[in-house]
């Protein structure tokens, strides 16, 4: 049975802010949703080893994700080479935590394995070429790597995505050696924590913003200042003050802060993904 927790419960406080509303939580008998709650990004990692069964128990966490219509339209490349993971590192952003990490997995938008057995069968693949079908590719891979992600936290290693897969997504396909078809839709580095390197949980927006019921309500101004606030302290407490409103700004103001990935439509055609 399960029974509706206190509004103070540390991991959920931690995960709206000391100064923020926590909402009520449900008990969870298998520990997950504390899991869920305890996220947060490693950028640090040890030099210690992986145990050799990690990489399969963390697959078979992500092929128990939901995948549309069981397509299962993505793949994900392991990489522990360190030659392998500096050249990863250098097309990704030139981010040194890629070359620490014991281990990098790239999920992959794969669309290069329906294709060949449609062709095995003697039937065309239009429907690959459409935006959709890319869509699918990318949110199966996105699953799929949140499961992994959830199942080596589970084993007490730390992860941290990588959207910059995406910056030179042409010249990684190359490195990865992937077919026409596919294309790197995120990478997601593994390891030990460093122990004297620790981040905390990282705020999120409040629920409040995040959460419509039965229709879309625009954020107050009120709500969004308010949550500047609470992100500035955490920011601060990180070494890095800023305020959440001026990531976005940052992020939207043009083209130069996409870091090339204003150039993958064109990409994806080329690699065989018209996405029309």
């Amino acid at each position: 049975m399960t029974n509706i927790t206190a509004t103070a419960e540390p991991g959920t406080a931690a995960r709206y802010g000391a100064g923020a509303e926590a909402p009520a939580i449900l008990d969870d008998e298998r520990g997950v949703i504390p899991l869920l709650l305890a996220h947060r990004s490693v950028r640090a990692f040890a030099a210690t080893p992986l145990d050799e069964d990690v990489v399969p128990t963390l697959v078979a966490a992500a092929q128990s994700a939901s995948t549309s219509s069981n397509l299962q339209t993505w793949s994900v490349v392991t990489v522990s080479d360190a030659g392998h993971k500096d050249r990863i590192a250098t097309l990704a952003g030139d981010q040194d935590f890629i070359r620490e990490a014991p281990l990098f997995l790239v999920f992959v938008a794969d669309w290069a394995r329906g294709r060949s057995i449609a062709a095995d069968a003697g039937a065309g693949s239009e429907g690959i070429d459409f935006l959709d079908s890319t869509l699918v590719a990318v949110i199966d891979a996105a699953i799929a790597a949140q499961n992994a992600v959830v199942a080596a936290e589970a084993l007490g290693l730390g992860a941290v995505y990588v959207g910059a897969v995406r910056n030179s997504p042409g010249e990684l396909s190359d490195v990865l050696g992937l077919p026409r078809g596919s294309f790197p839709a995120v990478g997601v580095a593994i390891g030990h924590p460093r122990a004297d390197v620790r981040t905390a949980v990282k705020p999120r927006l409040p629920q409040s913003v995040v959460r419509h019921s039965e229709t879309y309500r625009a954020a107050e101004s009120a709500e969004i200042a308010a949550y500047d606030d609470t992100l500035r302290e955490y920011n601060t407490s990180q070494g890095r003050p800023r305020a959440w409103t001026d990531a976005v700004v940052e992020r939207v103001r043009s083209a130069d802060a996409l870091h090339g990935r204003d150039l993958l439509r064109g990409i994806l055609y080329s690699r065989g993904l018209a996405s029309r």
